[in-house]
């Protein structure tokens, strides 16, 4: 097995498992549940590996100085990073708690048997448990990375179905979220947020001003970072609105008015070669020459809009500031990185600082979980001794979360005279995708959190810098895995856009997959030969192979639709997870409207573990990837943005969910391979591919609107 990186940081056994006297095994991970079910599947791995019930284990939620330091929740590594790592924790444990049943029992290890934590000798009545042979003690040993672990034969727990945990908390409507949470004495606050990103505070009406502090309001102010706090929500709520009303803003320039389409390639940009899926410092190649043997040249340019995460939930945290120490309840994916980005804004001790993650209402990726914890704790510290709950509102959130930037993807390829791709080029256009709080040199972390920018001292916005990793930020998924002979492949980080963005579920996998694979359908038809047939013939993977043959032989079982059109696509997650082949069928109906009517997923994911998570994972991923092919898009304006509420950005509604059908190729004993974004780019190409099939119109910027739909057809 590969070296983990969170063994590498965090080698000891007891950092990651202990068994209390009651025979509980409690998990300790950095990995936090956003949703994809990550304790679920980890309880199955502890659960398997140390041969106890599942319901026996709890996965902890993650707290700082507690739990492991996993840096961020993102990527679709969690399986990797910590699945392995607690997995290969429990095998240790395991082995560990065998040596030292063995002598208690008179019995070699090999004559040994385990049922739910009760070790037995085979051939006698002697038993002891894992509580007695631990009774809450440590193992004071590190984990073994070498260790023997379970074949997939021996498996019981693994590969089964099981429920989630915390779903009978959701179903039932206890409290489990963050927004949730209540304590004694608790205040309920408020921002009061500026009209736009570079609007300052002159100042706010003293009389307005008195009489909130007259009515009990606490209004809390550094800079142009303005709250309010009281102890009703709905009083907050009011109240907040009162105070915004008394504010007077310099509102500057405003946001600059501009076709961001028109200004990707354009403005001022950084441009590195990628070659195996990592940038380059080097000279950018100029466009290739159409290469000796072209029989055909075809060039495209594919766009997608700015893309908000649109959590439903509007982000929120607790905080509370109490003899100099500070607590943030926090639904934040990265609570080691917030942490220490806080403790710069704030100027305290990393050790006076504790974060507790607690769910959110979903979320994959940087939304205003962050800014919020921030937020939270800039009030917390104004009212020491208080809990404070502070919620962002709709608006707040869909005008002031960090977006997935706008793409612009030009392609071109060449075909020899037997329709094979023989020359490959993709430019990719984008801003930032990796503006989460990291920690850094010139107080970088500290800059990327939302109020840094409105203190009186305020912490300038960073200048984004390259991502140089392998199939980071814009450049990841340019590199498509097919076998083409010459490949041309560049990112453009571009200066000067208008809004501000960070990590969306997948990054730029979403913009390159669908440029890639639309392009590819462009390419088949003009080569004469059937989609999947290019597909394959380009490919030498045989797991990549096997999805796309997967979802098309299901696809050709479906009954034909006059007037419907069916379209696939393929990728492999940063080309070193999760396979996924998606075929959708679609209907343009006379309203120039798309409707979803059936779709197939065809996944490899290594071993399965937890079935039912990694389904729930591949179509949530599909049905949040339809709705940004067929309706997002953040508008704005020099006033600021306008898409704030569910009307200005629609989302995919109950009545456009198709009929989804999602295949698990079975890899016993195969890596895990992670697949909360492996859907995303495939879906939004099989769509457009689909829409081609049924219309004959070809469709390259997103989102495929009935606009976007009924101007094609004036092409």
């Amino acid at each position: 097995m590969a070296s983990n990186s969170s063994l590498n940081k965090h080698p000891g056994l007891d950092e990651w498992l202990s068994i209390g006297a009651d025979g509980r095994v409690t998990v300790l991970t950095g990995k936090v549940d956003i949703g994809q079910r990550i304790s679920t599947a980890i309880a199955m791995l502890v659960a398997e590996e140390l041969d106890v019930d599942m319901d026996r284990v709890d996965v902890v939620r993650t707290v700082t100085g507690e739990a492991p330091d996993e840096g961020v929740t993102s990527g679709s590594n969690s399986m990797e990073e910590t699945g392995n790592a607690t997995r290969l924790a429990a095998a240790t444990a395991r082995r560990y708690l065998l040596a030292q049943a063995a002598p208690a029992l008179d019995a070699d290890v090999s004559a040994l048997e385990i049922e739910d934590g009760l070790v037995q000798a085979r051939g006698t009545n002697k038993s002891v448990t894992y509580a007695e042979l631990m009774g809450g003690k440590t193992f004071d040993i590190p984990v073994d990375e070498e260790v023997i672990l379970k074949s997939p034969d021996e498996f019981r727990r693994i590969g089964t179905r099981a429920i989630t945990r915390g779903m009978q908390e959701i179903v039932t409507g206890a409290p489990y979220f963050v927004q949730d949470m209540k304590m004694p004495d608790m205040l309920h606050a408020r921002v009061v947020r500026p009209p736009h990103y570079h609007a300052r505070l002159n100042g706010i009406d003293d009389a307005a001003h008195g009489r909130l502090t007259e009515a009990g309001v606490r209004v809390v102010r550094d800079g142009s970072f303005l709250a309010v706090a009281t102890e009703d929500e709905y009083g907050a709520v009011k109240a907040a609105e009162r105070l915004l009303g008394a504010a007077d803003w310099a509102l500057g320039d405003g946001l600059e008015p501009q076709d961001v389409f028109e200004r990707l390639p354009s403005n001022e940009r950084v441009s590195l070669p990628v070659i195996e899926g990592r940038p380059v410092d080097e000279a950018v190649p100029a466009p290739n020459e159409t290469p000796r043997g072209a029989a055909i040249t075809l060039s495209a340019r594919f766009e997608k809009q700015y893309l908000m995460h649109g959590s439903i939930g509007p982000s929120a945290a607790l905080a509370l500031f109490e003899d100099g120490k500070l607590t943030v309840w926090s639904h934040s994916q990265g609570i080691y990185i917030l942490r220490a980005s806080m403790s710069e804004v704030l100027g305290m001790e990393l050790d006076d600082l504790r974060l507790i993650h607690v769910p959110g209402a979903g979320c994959y990726g940087h939304n205003g979980a962050d800014d919020v914890a921030l937020d939270a704790a800039l009030v917390a510290r104004a009212l020491p001794g208080t809990p404070v709950m502070l919620k962002w509102t709709r608006e707040d959130e869909h005008a002031w979360e960090p977006y997935g930037s706008a793409m612009t993807m030009d392609v071109r390829a060449s075909l020899d005279a037997d329709g094979a791709v023989i020359d490959w080029s993709h430019d990719s256009f984008s801003d930032t995708y990796n503006m989460r709080p990291r920690p850094g040199p010139n107080r970088i972390g500290p800059a990327r959190l939302l109020a840094s920018g409105h203190l009186a001292d305020p912490i300038p916005p960073p200048i984004p810098q390259p991502a140089m990793g392998r199939h980071v930020g814009i450049h990841r998924n340019l590199d498509p895995l097919y076998t083409f002979p010459e490949r041309r492949l560049v990112k453009h980080l571009v200066r000067g856009l208008p809004l501000r963005t960070s990590a969306l579920r997948a990054l730029g996998a979403y913009a390159n997959v669908f440029a890639i694979e639309s392009f590819m359908d462009e390419l088949a038809i003009a080569a004469g030969q059937d989609p999947v047939a290019f597909r394959l013939r380009h490919l030498d993977d045989e797991r990549a192979k096997a999805v796309i043959e997967a979802a098309a032989k299901r696809m050709g079982e479906w009954d034909a639709h006059a007037g419907h059109g069916r379209g696939i696509a393929f990728a492999q997650y940063k080309n070193i997870q999760t396979y996924a082949a998606v075929g959708i069928e679609v209907e343009v109906n006379d309203a120039a409207e798309i409707r979803l009517h059936r779709v197939v997923i065809a996944a490899d994911s290594g071993q399965v573990v937890d079935p039912d998570g990694l389904a729930a994972q591949l179509e949530g991923g599909l049905i949040q990837a339809a709705s940004w092919t067929l309706h997002e898009q953040v508008t704005f304006d020099q006033g600021g943005i306008t898409s704030r509420d569910w009307d200005s950005y629609p989302i995919l509604r109950f009545d456009n969910i198709p009929e989804i059908e999602t295949i698990l190729m079975e890899r016993p004993g195969a890596p895990f391979m992670g697949a909360g974004e492996a859907t995303a780019g495939p879906t939004a190409a099989a769509i457009a591919n689909a829409v081609r099939n049924a219309t004959g119109l070809t469709l390259r910027r997103l989102p495929l609107t009935p606009d976007a739909v009924r101007s094609a057809t004036m092409e």
